[in-house]
């Protein structure tokens, strides 16, 4: 018999609520992407958001998204939270390791899941399934035997004051 709490989050919830919270942290105007890496034990390995590498100022680079000059958009600086994530891992394997993260993974991002050995991918948004990169990045993670799904959404509200 107990009287433990009913309510608490879900680990879906939690690794999902941290994956978003973490794309908080990015300066870009239009996007903000997080991930969360989770042991297969539940433990929190690593975290990401989308921005520029360490070393390249927020204030020097740009954040456009359009451009006569690709230079000067965001896309040829900026690194997504997956990346991220991976490379701000530093203990070892995540070979087995669950990946939490707010928006589907690119092309890019999917061959570095696959490499690092993540075997599981839960994302929330999938806005971009139309496009190439998406297309091959599942095509990849299926070859590679990657399991992917969407985040079922609880729409349960979690308040925090800071």
């Amino acid at each position: 018999m107990s009287d433990k709490r009913e309510d608490y989050l879900s680990w879906d919830e939690y690794f999902m609520g941290v994956a978003m919270l973490s794309g908080m942290r990015s300066k870009d105007p239009n996007t903000q992407v997080g991930c969360c890496i989770v042991s297969q034990d539940n433990k929190i390995l690593s975290m990401g958001y989308n921005g520029f590498p360490i070393g390249c100022s927020d204030d020097e680079f740009p954040w456009a998204r359009e451009g006569d000059d690709p230079l000067e958009t965001k896309y040829v600086y900026s690194t997504h939270s997956e990346l991220n994530a991976i490379l701000n891992y530093n203990g070892g394997s995540l070979s087995g390791a669950k990946l939490y993260v707010s928006l589907f993974p690119c092309n890019e991002c999917a061959k570095a899941i696959i490499q690092s050995g993540i075997k599981e991918v839960i994302y929330d948004c999938d806005k971009y399934a139309d496009t190439a990169g998406v297309m091959a990045s599942k095509r990849m993670m299926d070859a590679a035997g990657v399991r992917y799904h969407q985040y079922h959404r609880t729409n349960r509200e979690v308040t925090i004051k800071l």
